[in-house]
């Protein structure tokens, strides 16, 4: 393509900057023969403007018309001053003496300054500073620690199901994994006044007082390879709801007649320990309980799915009575039935294994540090992966 070519396309870009578009069109009139002044009353501009980027284009060619590098405003902060920044604000508020729970920029920069790290620096310019490295000491995430000793055991037995290995054994087709729990307190809040739909630039609107309607638990057992939901409601979770859920789905097809149907479940009340699982085998001989580690619920596929229906179904709140929030929950699963698809499950052995190693390091450290103060008691030791 010829150097005209080339700047008649960029002339009439609409991708191109505004400013390169005009310098162009510049250069591409003295091309036709009209003089700096009728440039300059074509195109706008002053007649400063097309001397000037004529003559770079008689120097350069079309690099010349690019923007000279600029060197900008000297940086007011040294790198040992953001640095120092940084360092404060991985501190806890606590263990420098600072009587607060967690840092905010305005804080700070307060601080910085009576350190003496700077004179003077405003709390944007400390926000600027900690995004470099995508620290934000304003925000907390809180966390359980791993307390059961035989979490990598129970948790590997879980993640193999998941991937459709029993004891080191792949299943078989006639073989199912049940993922189950339950959803307490779904409350049926009656608005006192009725919720608005969206409008024109306005989203839809709740009304924030409201009468309660009572409350109930949605049990729910979710087959984890053919994303299918089989759930019901009750007053009350316990050991007799739970074993209406297991008979509801073990008397349908095609678990009824399957070889093995595995029920993964948390550690609570109505599911607990070794007894339950003898009570669910009793009951039903091709039915296998697996309990997932303690205070591990992440590891149950259901709870995606309870975290689905607390988005779209429960939040926000306006039912009239606890008949509304069971019709609408079941009118849901025969909605989520339809189109499901298996979740995909990403948290593997391999994950597993940093895990483990992870909370060793940490564990190591904990010791090691003894902190005074505050008795934090250690952890159970959780078993090697």
């Amino acid at each position: 393509m010829s150097e005209r070519r080339r700047l008649e396309k960029l002339a009439y870009s609409r991708t191109a900057g505004i400013g390169l578009v005009a310098r162009v069109r510049i250069v591409l009139d003295a091309a036709e023969g009209y003089s700096n002044n009728a440039i300059a009353v074509r195109q706008g501009v002053h007649l400063d403007t097309v001397r000037t980027w004529r003559g770079r284009y008689a120097d350069h060619g079309q690099h010349g018309l690019k923007d000279r590098p600029r060197s900008g405003r000297p940086p007011r902060f040294t790198p040992v001053q953001r640095a120092e920044i940084k360092a404060l604000a991985c501190q806890l508020p606590a263990e420098t003496g600072v009587p607060l729970s967690r840092w905010s920029s305005t804080d700070l920069a307060a601080e910085t300054i009576d350190r003496g790290v700077a004179a003077t620096i405003s709390a944007s310019t400390v926000r600027r500073i900690l995004a470099q490295d995508a620290l934000k000491p304003w925000q907390h995430q809180s966390w359980v620690f791993i307390r059961d000793p035989d979490f990598a055991a129970k948790a590997a037995r879980v993640l193999d199901l998941y991937q459709q290995i029993f004891d080191g054994v792949p299943l078989g087709e006639n073989e199912y994994v049940i993922s189950s729990d339950e959803k307490t307190s779904i409350q049926a809040r009656c608005r006192c006044h009725p919720t608005l739909a969206p409008g024109t630039s306005r989203m839809m609107r709740v009304n924030h007082e409201y009468d309660r309607g009572g409350s109930l638990a949605y049990l729910a057992a979710y087959d984890v390879h053919r994303a299918q939901v089989a759930g019901h409601c009750a007053v009350k979770t316990g050991i007799v709801p739970f074993m209406a859920l297991v008979e509801k789905v073990m008397t349908s097809q095609p678990y009824a007649s399957a070889k093995r149907v595995f029920w993964v479940v948390d550690n609570g009340s109505s599911h607990r320990g070794k007894a339950a699982a003898d009570r669910l085998a009793a009951r039903f001989p091709n039915a296998v309980m697996i309990h997932t580690p303690v205070h591990a619920s992440w590891l149950n596929q259901v709870e995606i799915f309870f975290s689905i229906v607390q988005r779209k179904v429960v939040s926000p709140n306006d039912f009239t009575s606890l008949d509304q929030v069971e019709d609408r929950l079941t009118a849901f699963e025969r909605r989520y039935n339809q189109t499901a698809r298996p979740f995909e499950w990403k948290f593997t052995q391999t994950d597993l294994e940093d895990l483990m190693a992870r909370i060793e390091r940490h564990e190591q450290k904990e010791h090691s540090q003894q902190p005074t103060g505050c008795d934090h008691q250690p952890a159970a030791q959780p078993a090697a992966a």
